[in-house]
């Protein structure tokens, strides 16, 4: 970089991500803090070390393959083209590695534009392999205190590095095919994260099924409160902390909107269309409030869904924080919480779904409506730079929705815990779950010993020394 005022901008936006990288690690904290707090005593270890253990699988796979994917298959591929050619995100790339430089991008970039590509091609990277974590660790919650730690960490790998990323490919870049065709806008990832994530997660309760105890015989479901309210509350803080933080990860600090003339600089979203930081730290808490406000009236002050309602309020408002009025922002807050608790608990009567936390609404269902209700409210928005592209629209975020939730969540989740459980490696056993997780180990050290004692027994009779 030649140009100094160029090579601050390069730096100072390598600098951003990194940041905000740093505070999107709070969300991790956050959740295991809330699903250990959520879990009953017997089962702390196990929570913890399913969750924490995903961090090196997805980061390893992410590196390995999925950041080639994010740029590869934007185009579908073969929906509005073929496989884009991208050697700077494969882990043979010198780009992939430490570097003051690199071979050229693509002969479409400019010498000024590949020397900003290879510096923040890290943080960047590192940027969309916390989202992949987040979004395994939304599945993780809703399976807690049943499922085989192998089983959650070869699905944590399915989403994190595999189905996410090609939803982010299609629907969370600036050239993806449902940008293009369809006109698909979810700025802060309603759908691309936390609805693929709840619809992932409800592939696998059904599958795993409920917890021992959890349904009477008659079906009513039966409270089992987690072994630690505060520690959930702290970890909900922590998500919140980390949210925000997400939230300035999905902006490009400084680009020049106006297709490279140098006429209008701005601050954008992962679309590459204006917005502002205040923008959005006006919507979030906003959204927030709404969420908290729409939590703590539906459930009469209830601890656990005031705090999942503002979760709830800010996910159904993220699909178009950028664009939306913060009034706006508050009223999809409330609506989002109001309808993250109905849909909790009529799955838990009608369908028996066993979802401690509350993941499959929380983030499924609501983020669902998040894009669906951005397409109404940001009708007619352009959905990108390009002006030959889609439109946002109702229809078109509609579709985006079933492809988020259904196509890339739930359907994948199904079908692979499907094979698992008929394999029996889902779920674990039925003692081993009555006596706790965290003791499986024991149990079968106990297990052992007592098979070799009755051996001994069994030869001791045979030879006359016992009856």
């Amino acid at each position: 970089m030649d140009n100094e005022i160029h090579a601050i901008n390069v730096i100072f936006t390598e600098f951003y991500y990194w940041v905000t990288v740093v505070f999107m690690y709070l969300i991790h904290v956050g959740f295991c803090m809330y699903e250990v707090g959520a879990s009953r005593r017997k089962n702390l270890k196990h929570t913890l070390m399913k969750n924490t253990m995903l961090i090196p699988l997805v980061s390893i796979t992410f590196y390995l393959f999925s950041w080639w994917i994010y740029f590869a298959w934007s185009n579908g591929p073969f929906i509005t083209g073929g496989v884009v050619d991208a050697p700077f995100a494969t882990p043979w790339s010198e780009l992939m590695s430490t570097h003051m430089g690199g071979p050229p991008v693509s002969s479409a970039l400019t010498p000024d534009d590949t020397a900003a590509w290879a510096r923040i091609n890290g943080v960047f990277w590192a940027a969309f392999l916390l989202f992949s974590w987040t979004v395994a660790s939304i599945v993780s919650g809703a399976c807690i205190e049943r499922i085989k730690s192998g089983a959650f960490w070869i699905l944590a790998v399915l989403i994190g590095s595999f189905t996410w990323i090609i939803d982010a490919a299609w629907g969370w870049s600036p050239v993806g095919w449902m940008v293009q065709l369809l006109g698909y806008h979810d700025a802060y990832a309603s759908g691309v994260i936390h609805a693929i994530g709840g619809g992932f997660a409800l592939g696998i309760v059904i599958n795993l099924g409920p917890r021992i105890g959890k349904f009477a015989p008659d079906g009513t479901a039966r409270d089992l409160p987690p072994h630690n309210v505060w520690l959930v509350t702290i970890g909900l803080f922590l998500i919140l902390t980390g949210f925000w933080a997400f939230y300035v990860a999905c902006n490009v600090p400084l680009f020049d909107v106006q297709t490279g003339d140098g006429v209008f600089w701005s601050s954008t979203n992962i679309y590459l269309t204006p917005t502002t930081t205040s923008a959005i730290t006006f919507n979030f808490i906003m959204s927030m409030s709404g969420g908290f406000m729409g939590g703590y009236w539906i459930s009469k002050g209830d601890p656990f869904w005031t705090y999942s309602g503002y979760l709830a309020g800010i996910i159904a408002a993220s699909s178009g924080n950028d664009l939306y009025h913060p009034i706006q922002a508050f009223i999809i807050g409330i609506i989002g919480a109001i309808f993250a608790y109905k849909m909790h608990y009529f799955m838990e009567r009608k369908f028996k779904i066993d979802d401690p936390v509350g993941a499959c609404a929380v983030h499924g269902y609501t983020g669902w409506l998040g894009v669906v209700i951005a397409g109404f409210m940001l009708w007619g928005y352009p959905s990108s730079q390009d002006p030959t592209f889609a439109r946002i629209s109702p229809w078109g975020n509609f579709i985006g929705a079933w492809i988020m939730w259904g196509v890339l969540g739930f359907m994948p989740a199904y079908i692979v815990s499907r094979i698992l459980k008929g394999f029996g490696l889902l779920r674990v056993p039925k003692r081993v779950e009555l006596m706790g997780l965290d003791f499986a180990d024991d149990l079968a050290y106990d297990t052992a010993v007592a098979e070799v004692l009755e051996s001994e027994r069994a030869e001791a009779r045979a030879a006359g020394y016992i009856k």
